[in-house]
């Protein structure tokens, strides 16, 4: 029996995988989107209105909408943050990810539920796929399988099989945050701590919680996301998560599921190994630092992959491939530049942690934070705001302004 040839063999079906499926299918090329399925990765959720007008997100995916971001300093201080005439969207990733799976096989792509296995180079110069069949109740579940195709985008996540078994340059050194969370039954309205809000992201830069990043508390509608992350091997995510609980007055509330993962905190030096492999989402690393976003990047990421394996598909120069990661870092290097100094400074300690939370209450600060979070875009309209907030930090920095 002669091998299936592909154009595209996407592997991973989150957000980047599914929308570079999506993306090359509806360009005519005949694509297979493979997925292990039944894995959710830690997800505080949240979606900006950027996403949902570029990736056409239908209103109901959306489980909530929140309109203020509650932070939350080591001294317990709390500054809530209204995002004024907007809103974040909030999604839950087991049905988000779906329907981003389904939009690519309704667009023509062909897709199979599989474990990716090993990556290969065959004879005639294509690529190998090789993968076990998971769907259950399939008369091959269990047995492996190998497909051909002229390019691979690799959606596998953090510590990529196939960025490590295609040989991209660089791979292995990627910096993680492990991320943990647990997705709870929200209470009835009649057993809510009196503090409950189920339209504000609570964000904890407190080190009980965190060392090194943050803990959150994002409301998912009908439940909601309860997660930390870390660099630290040895802190606890779990116990965090617990203590994290109890503090909000959750902890009885009825557990639905826990996910953890690790989260890269850097874009890989190279996306593509200069031959028929392309990366995209975790696998590439484009989780922003600080924030920890990464649906939107992710989604962008696939996007850009597709477009560079279309061009090397109809120009034959694997040149192309690097296009996928020169785009992406024109369109945000800098931001993911700043946030990784804002993470390396501000969360290195409790009395610094303390003076980022106090620097956000100025008004200036908030309104262009989420401009530039809501139309991902640094914001450069109102240089006296700049002005303002440069000699405000400057004075946190020193130490000269009060906390």
């Amino acid at each position: 029996m002669n091998d299936e040839i592909f154009d595209v063999v996407v592997v991973g079906g989150g957000p980047a995988g599914a929308t570079a499926a999506h993306e090359l299918a509806r360009r005519g090329r005949r694509v297979l989107l493979l997925d292990r399925a039944g894995r959710v990765k830690p997800c505080g959720g949240a979606i900006p209105p950027r996403l949902i007008q570029d990736f056409q997100i239908p209103d109901e995916l959306l489980v909530a909408k929140a309109r203020c971001a509650r932070m939350v300093a080591p001294s317990s201080h709390r500054v809530d943050i209204p995002i004024d005439n907007g809103f974040v969207g909030m999604v839950d990733r087991d049905r988000f990810d779906e329907w981003l799976r389904v939009r690519a096989q309704a667009a023509g792509a062909v897709r199979r539920i599989g474990k990716f296995v090993s990556l290969g180079l065959n004879a005639d110069g294509l690529a190998e796929v090789h993968y076990t069949v998971r769907e259950r109740h399939a008369q091959d579940e269990g047995l492996p399988r190998r497909v051909r195709a002229r390019c691979v985008v690799g959606a596998d996540g953090a510590r990529s099989e196939v960025a490590r078994q295609g040989g991209v340059p660089g791979a292995e050194r990627t910096r993680y945050v492990f991320a943990y969370h647990e997705i709870l039954k929200a209470p009835p309205p009649a057993q809510r701590p009196a503090d409950y809000d189920d339209s504000r992201c609570d964000v904890y830069y407190q080190g009980r919680f965190s060392p090194d990043f943050y803990g959150w508390v994002f409301p998912h509608g009908d439940t909601l996301s309860i997660g930390t992350g870390s660099a630290d091997k040895g802190f606890s995510l779990r116990s965090s998560v617990q203590r994290m609980r109890e503090v909000c007055g959750l902890a009885g509330a009825e557990t639905l599921r826990r996910e953890g993962a690790p989260i890269p905190m850097k874009p890989l030096p190279r996306w593509d190994n200069g031959r028929d492999v392309v990366l995209a989402g975790d696998a590439a690393g484009v989780v922003a630092p600080a924030s920890g976003e990464g649906i939107y990047y992710a989604m962008v990421g696939g996007q850009l992959a597709a477009e560079a394996a279309q061009a090397m598909l109809v120009s034959g120069n694997p040149a192309a491939l690097r296009l996928a990661r020169k785009k992406f870092m024109k369109l945000h290097g800098t931001v993911f530049r700043v946030l990784g100094v804002m993470q390396w400074f501000w969360y290195s300690s409790e009395r610094r942690r303390e003076r980022f939370v106090k620097i956000c209450e100025d008004r200036d600060v908030q309104q262009l934070t989420f401009e530039s979070y809501m139309n991902k875009r640094l914001v450069r309209k109102k240089p006296m705001a700049h002005v303002r907030i440069f000699l405000k930090d400057v004075g946190h920095l020193l130490g000269l302004a009060r906390v």
